[in-house]
Formats: C-alpha cells, structure tokens, sequence
C-alpha cells in the first residue's frame, strides 16, 4: 500500500470507528506497527489527529485561537450556556471557565440574577458587568492568551482561598478513552484546581468537542457531576458515557 492510501485509510478509520490502534491496522494491512506510527506522526503534524499511547484519536477543533474559536458551532455553544445557566441558583456561588462557551454562560445568565461569579478570565468578568446583582472575583496571574485567562503559580494559588456551589469548566476534547482535555498543560492544571473548589463540576463540551481528544488531561470522569452538550444523545460516544454512569445533561 502506497503512503497516499495509507493516509487515506487511517483518516478514514478515524472517521468511522473515532481512534486507531496502531497494531490493528498493521496487522489488517500488512504493515510493520512502526510504518504506522510514522504515517500517525506525519498526520498529527499536520493537525489531523491525536496521538495517544498504541494509536491515535480524532484531534479537537477547539485548539484554535480564541478568535477563531468564536466562530466555531456558535449555535451549539449558545444550547450549551443556556443549560448551563439554567444550573445557577440565585445566591450561589459560581466558578466560571473562560473560553468561548464560557463567555456565552455569562451571556446567558438572567439580567436580574444575584449571585457571586468567581472567574480567572477577564473576558468573563467585563461581560459580567451587564449583570448589576451579580459580584464578581476575578482571579489574577499570568494571561494565558489562547483561552483569555489567568493560569500558573499566583492563578492556581489564588484559587485555593476560594469556594463556590458549583463551577463550570471548559474542555477542548470530550472522550471515553481519553478523558476530559485539553491542549495546554497548564490550562488544565488551572482547571483542576479551580474544580477542586466546588461542590459540583459540570463540563462545557459543544457537539464537535465529543469523540475528540487533546494533548492534556483535565479531570477523570468520577470527578464530575455531570456533561452539558448538544450532541445528539444517540452519538456512540455520549452512549457509551451514559452507560459508564457519566450523567449528560442534553442542551436543545
């Protein structure tokens, strides 16, 4: 099989069946399992995939910059928030991602809510100034520009004098195998650190973030309370996460 249809096959593969398994596919084409490790490295050059251990996973279109990303299922995004919003109780006290979901959660939280937002992104916090009831914290540190948010030392420590009712966090990739990611190892620590705050933790995934996969891993799945998205609820992969007793709130 030539290189070109070797390519071929291996995107094709990741569309149908959502990962590769290096040995499989050596053993099905007659290839050497380092043949197809070498075809997986040129492909996750190229942005097309997700390396993991063994093979390989859809890679996530999130990992854009955050311009970018606006753009991207703006539709799904606003499904999301308002299910998200909805989640919010009049006195409580949220931990708010940043991200574009995010910023559309903070869009979407009734005018006249009372509550606390605790936040590490500046975006979040100026479009919070619209809600009048609403107090914010912001959370300072070092801007991580790809998300528009506070991460490293001061950020992560900032956020151990805080508590909150519930916190909502952002992910690039949503999957079974891989868990909750996302791109930057930092971010994610960030992310942790801020779900470790809270008494419950729902995910922020629009539909094109669930199957996919980035380089860093979040949270395990025992450490949420549940999965807000829009992805059909008969998607393989939100199946397979409801069958786990991962609880998927739908967004329509």
């Amino acid at each position: 099989m030539l290189a070109a249809e070797r390519r071929d096959h291996l995107l094709g593969l990741l569309a149908r069946e959502g990962k590769i398994v290096a040995k499989d596919v050596a053993a099905d084409v007659g290839i050497s399992e380092d043949s197809v490790r070498r075809d997986l490295r040129d492909l996750a050059a190229e942005g097309l995939c997700q390396r993991v251990y063994g093979g390989a996973l859809p890679v996530s279109p999130a990992v854009v910059d955050y311009t970018a990303r606006q753009a991207v299922t703006p539709d799904g995004k606003r499904k999301v928030a308002a299910a998200a919003a909805a989640l919010v109780r009049p006195g409580s006290a949220l931990i708010l991602d940043g991200g574009t979901t995010a910023l559309a959660v903070a869009h979407a939280l009734p005018a006249d809510l009372a509550c606390t937002v605790i936040t590490h992104s500046p975006t979040i916090a100026v479009a919070l100034l619209e809600h009048p009831q609403v107090e914010v914290f912001l959370i300072g540190g070092r801007v991580f520009k790809h998300s528009a948010v506070a991460c490293g030392a001061a950020a992560a420590e900032a956020a151990q004098n805080v508590s909150a009712d519930l916190c909502l966090l952002g992910v690039t990739g949503v999957h079974p195998e891989a868990g909750l990611t996302t791109g930057d190892a930092e971010e994610a620590a960030m992310k942790r650190a801020l779900a470790a705050r809270a008494a419950d933790t729902y995910i922020l995934a629009s539909s094109e973030k669930i199957g996919t996969a980035s380089r860093f891993r979040v949270l395990p799945w025992e450490e949420i309370s549940g999965l807000i998205t829009d992805a059909d609820p008969h998607h393989a992969v939100v199946e397979q996460l409801t069958e786990r007793g991962v609880e998927v709130l739908a967004a329509d």
